[in-house]
């Protein structure tokens, strides 16, 4: 199959993250898949067109500009999947792909239709989603908010859990500098994160357990403000801004435990990767993550607004080293049960096929796998 990946940018982010890996895969397994982003290249795009991935940034600067480049380039190319991961690019592209005759058009939401939400950015999409096959939501959370949204037909709604390659564990030489109890946190440093919860809820904890030490991997609009924030509290010795780093590996591999204080939230990838290894979470009951920690009996989740419990949960996971490890071993299971990329690519792969148009086509009709 030709499979067209629409994406905001290729700037490094869970979603970017998770079509770099899903275009790995399905080119392992025989498929030509490209990346269209409507925005830039980025950091992400750069290295897979270095891995000789087609990858085309700044397809458009507005709606009806994006509309009527997607339908020249989906005219030529003749793609036999147009697969839009978030709002923007659904809004962008699945009119000028069913106007181009694709055979399957997949929506992902890959984060929940949050209060307040943007009416109008809702109302197109809502719009956009009629040209499409499928609306997948990344997990029940997201699922059965685009229903109660009534953005799109149930019927075209499902759910696909989030995928991830497993963090290949990386030898002790290769690991930051470290010392301490050390919680990682990765991700885009955005308000909807909450970031000033963890780092208030990391304080008190640090008053009651001196040798705790945060890392925060990832860059964005907040980090000066974190970082000033961080000084603010007496706390920047025992916190590290890594910044924008495409090899997590390292990181992960030397921490004790995830954490994730968002407002908001789908399924992040770096939770699943935090899980491939068997580190313990702690997180805020929002959405996807809190779903998979308790599915996966992999940690604690607590709330979105009390930094005095995130603090509890941290000197909790810190100082108990038995029930750290069940989360550990729990958190792995899960992970190669229910969250591994193969499982996600094949999932796809099956709504893919499952379109009125796509069955007609015989190369699209018959069962696919790995290679």
């Amino acid at each position: 199959m030709k499979i067209a990946h629409i994406v905001d940018s290729m700037e490094v982010g869970g979603a970017e993250m998770l079509v770099s890996q899903m275009c790995h895969l399905q080119r392992e397994y025989g498929h030509e898949p490209c990346v269209y982003a409507v925005g830039p290249l980025g950091a992400l795009g750069e290295r897979m067109r270095s891995e000789g991935f087609s990858v085309h940034p700044n397809v458009g600067s507005h709606l009806l500009d994006s509309i009527r480049n997607f339908f020249h380039i989906f005219k030529s190319s003749r793609p036999d999947v147009v697969h839009l991961h978030n709002p923007t690019p659904t809004i962008y592209a699945a009119m000028a792909a069913r106007m181009a005759g694709v055979p399957s058009v997949v929506s992902t939401r890959h984060s929940l239709v949050a209060p307040p939400r943007n009416i109008v950015m809702e109302v197109k999409y809502a719009f956009a989603a009629r040209f499409c096959d499928w609306i997948a939501g990344i997990c029940d959370a997201t699922t059965n908010n685009l229903k109660d949204a009534n953005i799109a037909p149930a019927r075209k709604i499902t759910r696909v859990y989030n995928g991830a390659l497993p963090v290949v564990r990386t030898p002790r030489e290769q690991w930051p500098p470290k010392d301490g109890f050390t919680l990682i946190y990765v991700g885009r440093l955005e308000p909807v994160k909450n970031h000033a919860l963890l780092l208030n809820a990391f304080r008190s904890a640090l008053s009651s357990k001196p040798s705790l030490r945060l890392w925060m991997v990832g860059d964005g609009s907040e980090r000066k403000s974190l970082e000033n924030l961080a000084v603010e509290l007496g706390i920047a010795p025992e916190v590290t801004f890594w910044g924008q780093q495409l090899e997590v590996a390292p990181f992960f591999s030397a921490a004790d435990g995830f954490v994730m204080s968002s407002r908001s939230e789908g399924l992040p990838m770096s939770l699943l990767q935090a899980f491939s290894l068997g580190l313990p979470a702690i997180v805020t009951d929002v959405g996807g993550m809190a779903e998979v920690v308790r599915l996966a009996k992999g940690g604690l989740t607590v709330s979105a607004t009390d930094s005095s419990e995130m603090a509890a949960a941290i000197l909790h996971l810190a100082d108990s080293s038995g029930e750290r490890e069940q989360f550990s071993m729990s958190a792995e299971a899960a992970f190669h049960a229910h969250f591994t990329l193969q499982a996600m690519v094949e999932a796809y792969s099956n709504l893919y096929r499952n379109t009125t148009r796509a069955l007609r086509v015989p190369k699209m009709g018959r069962p696919e796998g790995p290679a």
